[in-house]
């Protein structure tokens, strides 16, 4: 039996022997997708192939380049996009882009220890860290507050429920830091025209291996083709694996918020706020100085009424979206116009807490507000033969926790051991076989928290009913037990799971 060793072609770590007869006996029977591609280039031969430079994927890249154990794979980026921007990225220190995310401490934690960006790489101006929550029924009013959890054993850093940061910064971050540590290949401006199986010919035998075919007649085969592609992942299709969930019929409405004060404690203690509507919830998430990010899960007819408004229409329904009842709301959203008007006049003759609200919304930066339809979509299985998923491609979740990106650093994390487990034993990383250890930690985890967050998202769209008098005293029975509350944002901190 004649085996043939795979050219390494400047691999710090040779690829392992595959023999042809062997490959015949052992080739999975997938269902997978195919593309007519008639390039004749031979194919660029990696262990990992990521499409996808999104925070996942630049995340894989950057720890399997960071890992002493995994530093010798010959590794590549597939992203269409052109990284030059996202490398070249800087606004000005009172301007922020509206597309925000909220890191817990334990993805920054990876993204410190073992990727080595989040202190060095990441504009930690622009990261605001907050450490308290206000979440409310808007409903009945029944009311949970959350502090930071105290640090655990051993921990080092400030005591926070979660930092908020820009995408970019983060992106941006991990390119440079990627750039730092060299060795990785990345072909940015770059647009997935197909994957196929590889072919056999009288040295090689990739009929196994996927490739990828870029916009130009490049080739990439890969050991291991990783997709952080994206909800609708073209990768997945390839793996024929199946994504199975619902949509919403709410939009997420986002933008960039100017307010009237610090809170109290200044930029030392910030509050992150949301109340629960029956259209879905609205969160108000602190930002550096006087400004916080908007997330309003709504209708779709209320979203598109939100993006036409004047500005000064919009900043008032925002601040009644935490001060009034949902019928004034309602009212609100009925009119075209003359919203600050009415909000004035409806105060007057409105009760609230006001201690436990976000500050008066002022104004909001150009360009900020948009919108985006919301979904829950799971990926039947996380890995395939020489397919892995992380991120989008793998999951969709509610945005009501703020943990969509938390579970795709999570899944990065997992899937870097894996494979940093299976160069350390000398397995092929690219076997079903060595990637069932990463579906195992990720999946479960992952779907309790997208079955939490639906599960939340249709509970307090009941407006009325028995249901609304059992969730408010399920509310108010957390808020009273201490160590409960402590238990959950324990878990917040450690684990990436957050209930609110």
């Amino acid at each position: 039996m004649d085996c043939v060793v795979l050219p390494g072609r400047q691999l710090q770590r040779p690829l392992l022997n595959i023999c042809r007869s062997c490959s015949r006996r052992l080739r999975p029977q997938l269902a997978r997708s195919y593309a007519n591609v008639g390039s004749q280039q031979e194919p660029d031969i990696y262990d990992v192939v990521c499409v996808g430079g999104g925070p996942a994927g630049l995340s894989l890249l950057t720890a399997l380049r960071a890992n002493p154990t995994t530093a010798g794979l010959r590794v590549a980026l597939v992203e269409a996009q052109d990284l030059r921007k996202i490398r070249s990225w800087e606004l000005p220190p009172d301007r922020y882009s509206n597309r925000v995310s909220s890191l817990t401490p334990s993805s920054a934690r990876f993204l410190d220890r073992s990727i080595g960006a989040w202190n060095s790489h990441i504009r930690r101006d622009r990261v605001q860290p907050y450490h308290a929550m206000e979440v409310w029924d808007g409903v009945t009013d029944a009311r949970i507050e959350f502090d930071s959890p105290p640090p655990t054993a051993g921990a080092q850093g400030e005591s926070v429920i979660a930092y908020m940061t820009e995408n970019l910064n983060l992106t941006s971050g991990l390119l440079r830091r990627l750039d730092e540590l060299g060795g990785s290949e990345v072909f940015d401006g770059a647009r997935v025209e197909g994957i196929t199986f590889g072919e056999e010919t009288e040295e090689l035998d990739l009929r196994e291996w996927p490739v990828v075919h870029l916009s130009g007649g490049k080739k990439l085969a890969a050991r291991l083709l990783v997709g952080a592609d994206g909800a609708n992942s073209p990768v997945r299709t390839f793996a024929g694996i199946e994504s199975r969930g619902w949509d919403y019929e709410r939009h997420g409405v986002v933008a960039t918020l100017e307010l009237e004060e610090f809170g109290w404690g200044g930029d030392d203690y910030k509050i992150a706020y949301q109340r629960f509507l029956p259209t879905g919830p609205v969160a108000m998430l602190p930002l550096p100085g006087n400004y916080s990010t908007l997330v309003w899960t709504t209708t779709p007819s209320n979203a598109a009424l939100l993006k036409g408004l004047p500005t000064k229409d919009f900043v008032a329904l925002v601040n009644a979206a935490f001060r009034l009842t949902p019928v004034d709301l309602e009212f609100m959203h009925t009119q075209t116009s003359g919203q600050e008007e009415e909000l004035l006049w409806r105060l007057q003759h409105t009760q609230f807490n006001s201690r436990a609200i976000p500050q008066t919304v002022t104004g909001v930066q150009d360009g900020t507000i948009a919108s985006f339809p919301l979904r829950m979509r799971h990926a039947d299985a996380y890995a395939g033969e020489r397919v892995a998923l992380v991120g989008d491609a793998a999951h969709s979740i509610h945005p009501l926790a703020g943990q969509g990106l938390n579970q795709g650093q999570g899944d990065v994390e997992a899937l870097v051991k894996t494979i940093a487990y299976a160069v350390a034993h000398g397995q092929d990383i690219g076997a079903r076989t060595a990637l069932e250890p990463y579906g195992a930690e990720r999946y479960a985890a992952n779907h309790v928290l997208l079955g939490v967050c639906d599960k939340l998202h249709k509970l307090y769209s009941v407006g009325s009913g028995p249901l609304v008098p059992l969730r408010s005293l399920g509310l108010n029975a957390v808020n009273a037990m201490a160590p409960v509350k402590n238990f959950f944002m324990g878990q917040a901190a450690g684990n990436g799971i957050k209930l609110f």
